[in-house]
């Protein structure tokens, strides 16, 4: 039987690990509320291009659930717990609760490219905090980023003006 260590041999230190988990872990909440509001647009949205806007969302949904997870498994491949729990992620997130019921696909889209823009925004923090402290979690960070504004950009084609 082999002797495995429980913490990671990641070369990281408690420093970096605690650090990454600052910067990583407002992302999984944001995008956990993403995913779970889309997820209610995805079911409400009406109107003109239904079925487009409807996969979209679903998509964007899909998308965020996939980096919710590479960030927190992050965080604990560096050998720290994350709390992605909906009771956490309702009181961390500065996600507004989305409008009840049926929404115009204009609206629909709306809220999400808010909340896009709000997971955005600690993307951005991310970015910039572990450019100096873990180029590898700053990594994570750049591709989510990246990610994120091709989501934005295919939600506000569908109500742009020219």
């Amino acid at each position: 039987m082999t002797d495995i260590q429980t913490a990671p041999q990641t070369g990281s230190t408690a420093d970096v690990a605690t650090g990454v988990a600052q910067y990583l872990t407002p992302i999984v909440h944001e995008l956990v509320a993403l995913a779970v509001n889309g997820k209610q647009a995805h079911w409400h949205v009406r109107g003109a291009n239904f079925i487009a806007v409807h996969e979209l969302i679903d998509t964007v949904v899909e998308h965020a659930q996939d980096w919710s997870d590479t960030a927190a498994e992050r965080v604990v491949a560096l050998g720290l717990p994350i709390d992605g729990r909906l009771s956490t992620v309702a009181a961390k997130s500065g996600a507004a609760n989305p409008k009840l019921g049926f929404l115009p696909y204009d609206e629909a889209i709306a809220d999400v490219v808010a909340q896009i823009d709000l997971a955005t925004q600690r993307v951005n923090a991310a970015i910039e905090g572990l450019a100096e402290l873990d180029p590898a979690s700053q990594d994570v960070a750049i591709e989510i980023r990246r990610g994120l504004d091709k989501d934005r950009w295919f939600l506000t084609s569908h109500v742009a003006v020219k």
